[in-house]
């Protein structure tokens, strides 16, 4: 079974259960393996990453060390960082992915995700406010629907030049706007609600800035554009991913050694955590730039709203998008092992929410911090439920939700 984003937030549209074939007038007809691979290869992704938010939310604590906090710093950050890439993946597939859809169909699709960009900025408030420790990020995520929604119609290249320009330009534009707020914060209309994000916070101070996150958004769109079904495409993003990951993380490695002074500068003035600033270069365990000094956009650790820090995490988002296509479509025994693991991610909306539910309903306060068996018991409840609804339903329950919302869209003319 694979459920996809035309009828979820963070979703692919719907594709062919695993095994069965598309009734066409003339007869049963096999859907083309690579394209229900492909699919199928993106809710594999979407997946891990609701793994990887779990882990960041409830796994232990990555400054404790050792292999365990090693690999739960993996997915601090990069995890989110995967979602919002995904995201405009989505976005494609709800506009046209590889035609943009035009005429009634085009507006309708339009209608769509401006709908659910606004039933995502009100349900992330909504979380936001029952106090939990988590950043949600459904509301900034509702805002980056918007922000790029008027980009849909542009191919491949000219995506991927925005978001590479995003990645170079908007950080620093962030720097100095951070400089020219207030020290208070904002006030009035722009931080309203109070308990949660306001239009400043979503845009420029809040833990997910759209100002420094929707070139993710832009580079999903771009690789949304492509062939995926070819190989030769495959191998090209797979090196590009890997590029660019390289790029980001060693490049802030070499910056902060040769940089004069910039490890002791930071060492002085990040906040937030407690491992050694010789760790900025991919980790969050050493803290987070106060936006003090300059030395701060050198660092590329997955919250510090960097242009290295963007270049990694899109690298990392397109090696594991790749690695999931490529895995899905080359093995039939992999494809099966990891149902499990698609149906969590055709699910991702209901399986984000259910998890601050939990968190919620538990009295989690300090996260990260949990035992690894909290962790693990997230994980597989989840697990259980998404593999047991999906025996029965094409839908998660908060994405058939979503698609009665977006109903209306379909009296556009």
């Amino acid at each position: 079974m694979t459920q996809n984003a035309d009828d979820s937030a963070l979703a692919a549209p719907t594709a062919p259960r695993p095994g069965t074939a598309r009734t066409t007038p003339a007869g049963p007809a096999q859907s083309p393996p690579s394209s229900t691979g492909r699919l199928i290869g993106v809710d594999l992704a979407r997946g891990l990453a609701v793994f990887g938010m779990y882990a960041a939310h409830v796994g232990p604590d990555p400054s404790q060390g050792g292999f365990t906090g090693h690999v739960m710093e993996l997915a601090h950050g990069r995890a989110s960082a995967l979602f919002a890439f995904l995201a405009g993946f989505s976005i494609m597939l709800m506009t046209g992915r590889r035609t943009p859809k035009t005429g009634r169909a085009g507006r309708q699709a339009v209608a769509k995700v401006v709908i659910r960009a606004l039933v995502l900025l009100a349900l992330g408030t909504a979380l936001t406010m029952t106090g939990t420790s988590v950043e949600v990020i459904l509301a900034f995520y509702g805002l980056y629907f918007l922000l790029v929604l008027p980009l849909h119609r542009l191919g491949a290249r000219a995506l991927a030049i925005i978001a590479a320009a995003g990645a170079l330009v908007l950080p620093q534009i962030l720097y100095v706007v951070q400089h020219a707020l207030p020290a208070d914060g904002a006030d009035g209309i722009w931080a309203w609600p109070a308990d949660a994000d306001g239009i400043v916070s979503l845009l420029f101070t809040g833990s997910y800035p759209a100002l420094t996150w929707i070139p993710f958004v832009i580079a999903g769109m771009a690789v949304a554009r492509l062939d995926l079904a070819a190989t030769a495409v495959r191998v090209r993003l797979a090196l590009t991913g890997v590029c660019l990951a390289v790029l980001g993380y060693a490049g802030s490695w070499v910056a902060l050694h040769l940089v004069p002074g910039a490890m002791s500068r930071l060492s002085e003035v990040s906040w937030g955590g407690d491992g050694t600033v010789s760790s900025a270069w991919w980790s969050d365990t050493w803290g987070y730039p106060d936006g003090s000094t300059p030395a701060g956009l050198l660092v590329a650790s997955p919250h510090s709203e960097t242009t290295l820090s963007i270049v990694a995490n899109t690298g990392v988002a397109i090696a594991v998008l790749v690695g999931c296509l490529a895995a899905v479509d080359a093995s039939p025994r992999f494809h099966r092992l990891t149902r499990p693991v698609i149906a969590v991610g055709s699910m991702s909306l209901t399986a984000y929410v259910l998890h601050i539910a939990a968190i919620r309903f538990l009295g989690i306060e300090e996260l990260p911090g949990p035992a690894l068996h909290v962790l693990l018991g997230f994980i597989v409840a989840m697990t259980v439920f998404a593999a047991l609804w999906s025996r029965r339903f094409r839908r998660g329950p908060l994405e058939w939700l979503l698609g009665k919302a977006t109903k209306p869209a379909e009296l556009i003319r």
